[in-house]
């Protein structure tokens, strides 16, 4: 796999730009088990204090700090209390964009991937962005790695270069409530890794429990 860096430039650009040039790059993590790599089929784009859709649109929390870092770095968070997904941040310092890496194809370390997702198909080991995070081994120590940095265990690299833009679909964002009509959810058309489209279902409260 040809080590080719995106470079930091590339990530300072405005969000929605940068998402779409995403789609067919690769996202590689070297483990002490191995690497595994994943070219990108699908993401999101969030837009920092100005989408309300975003972890950022209240301001910086000890949670958001790296997103109003530099560009380039991951900004990896936990949600459902069980699940792990990653963004790579970008537009200048505070600025706190970033693209929510959704879904892509393992094009290297398929075996750890399928030790990593035992029960999964081949289609499904990167299918969404928890399932991403298992096959990569992305967690929590990821967090704040600088993407862009030559020998680094967590890297973006250029791949094959950009998908023919004819082929980029775009759509409304998976499961958000604010701005849920943006459509800034890039997908590779007819990839069968591509996750599929599930809208933002409000929660249901429990109805009030009698008093005597």
């Amino acid at each position: 796999m040809d080590e080719v860096l995106l470079s930091r430039d590339f990530f300072d650009r405005p969000v929605e730009e940068v998402a779409p040039d995403l789609l067919g790059r690769v996202l590689a993590h070297r483990t002490d088990e191995g690497e595994v790599a994943v070219r990108l089929t699908e993401v999101e784009a969030y837009a920092g204090p100005l989408d309300p859709a975003s972890h950022a649109y209240r301001g910086m929390t000890p949670r958001t700090a790296v997103m109003f870092g530099p560009p380039g770095h991951a900004y990896v968070y936990f949600t459902y209390g069980m699940h792990f997904c990653v963004n790579l941040v970008c537009g200048p310092d505070g600025t706190a964009s970033a693209v929510l890496l959704r879904a892509g194809r393992i094009v290297a370390g398929e075996d750890l991937a399928r030790l990593r997702r035992p029960r999964s198909t081949v289609r499904d080991l990167a299918r969404g962005p928890a399932r991403l995070c298992q096959a990569l081994a992305i967690a929590r120590e990821q967090n704040g790695l600088d993407a862009c940095s030559p020998g680094g265990r967590l890297r973006i690299l250029a791949g094959d270069g950009p998908v023919d833009p004819s082929s980029v679909r775009t759509g409304p964002r998976v499961g958000v409530n604010g701005g849920k009509e943006t459509p800034w959810r890039f997908w590779i058309d007819g990839d069968p890794t591509v996750s599929p489209y599930r809208p933002h279902v409000p929660r249901r409260r429990s109805a009030p429990t009698a008093r005597a």
